[in-house]
C-alpha cells in the first residue's frame, strides 16, 4: 500500500528535509509561514487518518513528540527574529500542543473537530 501524501510531507518535515519548516527555523532562524502551514495541515491529517489507531510508527510518534516542545522552544529564544505579533506565536505554539495531544490521546481536543488557527493562516496566505 503506498504511503498517503501527508505521511511523506511528516516523514520530511520530521526529519528536517531541505524546505521543511524545522530546518528552516532551526538553521536559518526563519518562520516560513507556507511551510508552517505545510506541516501542521499534514500533522491534522495524519491525527484524522490514525484516529483509533492501535498502534503507530515510533518516527510519527516521535515527530509529534519533538515538534509540541521544541518549536515554542526555538522560536521563543531571546536571538530568535520575531517578525509576527506575538499573539501569532501564541495560537502556533497552542495549536502544536493541540496536535500532539490529538496525535497521542486519539480525541480531537475540541467539540467541532476545528483547528481554528489552521483555517485562519490557510486564508493568510
Amino acid at each position: 500500500m503506498a504511503e498517503k501524501p501527508n505521511f511523506a510531507i511528516l516523514r520530511d518535515e520530521f526529519a528536517a528535509e531541505d524546505g521543511s519548516f524545522l530546518i528552516q527555523l532551526r538553521c536559518g532562524l526563519k518562520w516560513d509561514r507556507a511551510a508552517f502551514l505545510r506541516l501542521v495541515t499534514a500533522m491534522d491529517q495524519c491525527c484524522a487518518d490514525l484516529e483509533g489507531a492501535e498502534q503507530v510508527e515510533r518516527w510519527v510518534a516521535d515527530g509529534f513528540w519533538y515538534v509540541s516542545w521544541f518549536v515554542q522552544s526555538w522560536a521563543t529564544h531571546e536571538n530568535f527574529p520575531r517578525e509576527f505579533p506575538e499573539k501569532y506565536y501564541q495560537d502556533a505554539f497552542r495549536l502544536l500542543f493541540d496536535l500532539a495531544s490529538y496525535f497521542f490521546s486519539g480525541s480531537h481536543p475540541y467539540t467541532d473537530r476545528r483547528f481554528r488557527f489552521i483555517e485562519e493562516i490557510s486564508r493568510d496566505r
